[in-house]
């Protein structure tokens, strides 16, 4: 038994895996063992204990969690086999989320996809073991799933194909599913639904295993999720605003470029594991990991409107908000300022004199004034275009950790100009030339800086300008004199400088 146990705990299986997939991420076992390194060492020689996996996928966080328990409870079930066999049924469990990633994770845990067959290294009586699935169906109303949000056009699908309605979460009663408690929730659920459009307009459903797992009240609560909570949107305002006030979340570890975790999967906005302890209130550990290096902050998470990523930048915006400067948010648009649809393009010259000119992801054109569907205060006066996509792509840095933010298709819209759903706009100036300043002042690395504080996705939006004062824009401001203006320390200038490319030309 003991060369059985041996031979068949090997993590370089699902470090393949976990390079396999793009839609539903696996964990690579290395990264498995840093979530379960927040759980208090004591805890694996603890023989009453039980852990749940609410969503298992290749089954590495059971199976990590296993070869801790059979170290830990040497002394007290010497027997190898008695020990494993009472960590396998009394002490892991695991819900996957699909029939295919029951049989693997099963196989990872039971060295066999049937617990009950010979080669089971602890025997069941069903073909189950602790690890279920069910073909759960979404429950619809009024065209969407009560539970997950999912759209009935999209997943309501004949009974053999996937619907994505994972049973953790389309019950009212999580509790039951096991009718047991559980010391431990762990794990790393799926992160979002495909809404039928691009990648970017998935819906993100990781929160809602969060708040479930919260209702079934563990002792510990730890989780790897996207970190586009940070900032809110797309229907997280509710979560974030819950996690930041949460002082029983007491360790969070976040990945600015979700590569480092996950070398083969592109995820917006990176990726944070996080530990919430039922028995504890405290400011937050919150260790902030970027192109290899990581810097650690106790801080309280709700100091800011958004959780700002970089610890670094925290004494830098405090300086910023000491000044009570008005916010420049305060005069960017909702989005689609002029209810033109992206799709829309004009003709390469006016066809009448009352035409007027439209900006598109193609430049200029020219379409008449009757397009515009929504006329706001700007559209008579000079303002600044901005891309409502961020210039990296899923958020992630250069090969040398640095950022852009903006796109360079940022220009002056003149008067009556107008633009696309796919642009904010950032107005009313005075004149052309305060305009001007502001496009100047919007390219700077300080002001990008703050910018990137409050962006979690690929998305910009009024929000994500909450830190950028709002100055005086008769003369251009550069660098320096927003770096003295707020008092930044040399050690200060230096982290932006590092973080934000040059806004026009390569890199020096």
């Amino acid at each position: 038994m003991a060369s059985l146990l041996e031979r068949t705990y090997n993590p370089d299986v699902l470090t393949c895996l976990a390079n396999l997939s793009n839609d539903e991420v696996l964990t690579p076992p290395e990264l498995a063992n840093q979530v379960l390194d927040l759980l208090p060492d004591d805890l694996w020689r603890d023989p009453s204990v039980k852990i749940l996996d609410p969503f298992c996928k290749s089954g590495v966080f059971l199976r990590e969690a296993a070869k801790r328990f059979i170290r830990g409870l040497e002394d007290v079930f010497p027997d190898l086999q008695e020990r494993v066999d009472h960590v396998m049924h009394e002490q892991l469990y695991g819900i996957a989320i699909t029939e295919m990633t029951a049989l693997l994770s099963r196989r990872s845990l039971y060295c066999s996809k049937f617990p009950n067959g010979r080669f089971s290294v602890s025997e069941f009586d069903g073909n189950e073991g602790n690890i279920r699935y069910r073909n759960i169906r979404h429950t619809w109303r009024n065209g969407k799933c009560v539970y997950c949000g999912a759209s009935k056009e999209q997943y309501d699908r004949d009974e053999g194909l996937e619907s994505h309605a994972y049973e953790f979460i389309h019950t009212s009663s999580p509790e039951e599913i096991f009718g047991m408690k559980f010391d431990v929730i762990v794990g790393n659920p799926p992160y979002q639904l495909d809404t039928g459009g691009s990648k970017r307009q998935a819906k993100p459903i990781y929160h809602l295993f969060v708040e479930q797992a919260k209702k079934l009240n563990p002792k510990y609560l730890t989780m790897i999720i996207q970190s586009r909570w940070f900032a809110g949107g797309m229907g997280l305002d509710t979560f974030r605003n819950s996690m930041m006030n949460d002082r029983h979340i007491v360790r969070i570890v976040d990945f600015a470029n979700a590569k480092e975790c996950f070398p083969q999967n592109s995820i917006s906005g990176g990726v944070c594991y996080f530990l919430r302890d039922r028995e504890r209130e405290n400011d937050c550990l919150f260790t902030n990991v970027s192109n290899g290096d990581s810097n650690d902050m106790i801080r309280p998470l709700n100091e800011f409107p958004v959780l700002v990523r970089y610890n670094q930048a925290v004494p830098i915006l405090r300086k910023v908000i000491s000044h009570q400067d008005p916010s420049l948010s305060e005069t960017v648009s909702a989005i689609s300022p002029f209810g033109i649809p992206t799709s829309v393009r004009g003709t390469a010259v006016p066809s009448s004199s009352s035409d007027i000119r439209l900006l598109s992801s193609d430049g200029f054109s020219y379409i008449s004034i009757n397009t515009v569907k929504s006329k706001i205060d700007i559209f008579n006066s000079y303002k600044i275009a901005i891309s409502q996509t961020g210039a990296e792509h899923a958020c992630e840095p250069d090969k040398n950790g640095k950022f852009r933010v903006l796109t360079k298709s940022m220009c002056v819209l003149q008067p009556t100009d107008v633009c696309t759903h796919s642009y904010l706009a950032v107005g009313p100036m005075k004149d052309e030339d305060q305009c001007n300043n502001l496009l100047v002042y919007l390219k700077t690395k300080f002001i990008r800086f703050l910018i990137l504080q409050a962006v979690s996705s690929i998305h910009i939006s009024r929000q994500t300008f909450c830190f950028v004062p709002r100055l005086d824009f008769s003369h251009a401001w550069t660098d320096g004199e927003l770096y003295a203006r707020y008092g930044l320390e040399e050690s200060e200038i230096e982290f932006i400088e590092g973080l934000i490319k040059p806004f026009d030309g390569a890199e020096q």
